[in-house]
């Protein structure tokens, strides 16, 4: 009996950014237009969409371009509403799903727009915010992301109270791109499961943007899963395939086990074609020099991934890695209750 389709469950795709930067160059429904057909396509299920901030509005300006990015995301979700829709409660995810439509889970990438008020936090939970972290490549007031490797820097007291706010809320913490010390820092003081949203294999791609066997462990032993990272650049120094990609899955598979290891894609390709972001010198690649899997760089390419899944692994593995490992994540660690979110 041949397997059925695969189905995708995808924990970082900035799509919003590039919505956002096609909204303001005067497109009217940038989603309709340049993702909703890919994402259906590819056979994405559950999409989690990271709000990242840019360069140019770090200070003040990170919060006023989170809510409108926040409000944009609202605004997609009443236009298409028969094909999306906001996951906020467990509930919602097995909902929305068996309704036909894609489950869309807000995080944000990096504490900037927090700054150093606590209180947001629980503002943007009430907003639909369900996962953070602490940092992108960059310091923030609360941790050093991994393009300040050189300090060592754990977190600082700061973002240990930010932990213990996201933790009492249930909102799910994301370690991808914090500094190696950080990592270990979290763990020690996390009392509930975090993930690696977009992170690849450091013993298969020496790169500072992926995770070493140990930094694997201490996400899969708090209960979490490892978003495996498509990149290019942090896949392989050389040969970056689908082939290569699905090693890192079996390389997370082995050290920490197949139910803790996801697919992170991280489609940058994709988003560059249609955005001029300022990145500063914090990138850790080249922008102007993307590396990338040539059959899998956008959501449209998720069946040539399916293939190779249905290749390589178990069948029971392949639909594991493909979206139920996420899917059951996310089923456990959401608030099941109306009232555990106001």
């Amino acid at each position: 009996m041949a397997m059925p389709p695969l189905s995708f469950a995808d924990s970082h795709n900035d799509l919003l950014l590039g919505c956002m930067h096609r909204r303001e160059r005067g497109a009217s429904d940038p989603f309709g237009d340049d993702w909703l057909a890919g994402l259906r396509a590819g056979g994405v299920v559950f999409q989690v969409l990271p709000i990242f901030t840019e360069e140019q509005f770090i200070g003040e300006a990170a919060l006023r371009r989170t809510l409108e990015i926040i409000a944009l995301a609202r605004e997609i979700a009443d236009r298409h509403i028969d094909d999306v829709a906001i996951v906020e409660r467990a509930p919602d995810i097995d909902r929305i799903i068996a309704s036909g439509r894609i489950a869309l889970l807000f995080a944000l990438e990096g504490a900037e727009p927090i700054g150093s008020s606590l209180s947001m936090i629980e503002t943007f939970w009430r907003l639909g915010v369900r996962m953070a972290s602490l940092t992108w490549n960059r310091r923030t007031m609360m941790a050093d992301g991994i393009g300040e490797a050189d300090t060592g820097g754990r977190l600082s007291s700061l973002g240990v109270e930010a932990i213990q706010e996201m933790n009492r809320l249930g909102m799910v913490v994301d370690v991808s791109h914090l500094s190696a010390p950080g990592v270990v820092h979290l763990a020690e003081v996390s009392t509930r499961p975090f993930v690696a949203s977009h992170s690849s294999c450091r013993a298969l791609c020496d790169h500072p943007r992926n995770l070493t066997d140990e930094q694997l462990f201490l996400v899969a032993d708090s209960g979490g899963f490892v978003g495996v990272n498509a990149f290019g650049a942090f896949v392989s120094p050389s040969d970056p395939t689908i082939d290569r990609f699905a090693d890192h899955l079996e390389h997370a598979a082995t050290v920490i086990g197949a139910r803790r290891v996801a697919v992170g894609a991280d489609f940058i390709h994709d988003l560059f074609r249609m955005v001029d972001p300022v990145l500063g010198r914090r990138l850790l690649v080249d922008p102007d020099n993307l590396s990338v899997i040539s059959d899998f760089k956008a959501p449209i390419d998720y069946p040539n991934l399916a293939r190779r899944l249905i290749q390589r692994f178990e069948p029971e593995q392949a639909t594991c890695f493909a979206s139920e490992n996420m899917l059951d994540f996310f089923r456990a660690n959401l608030p099941d209750r109306p009232e555990q979110i106001r």
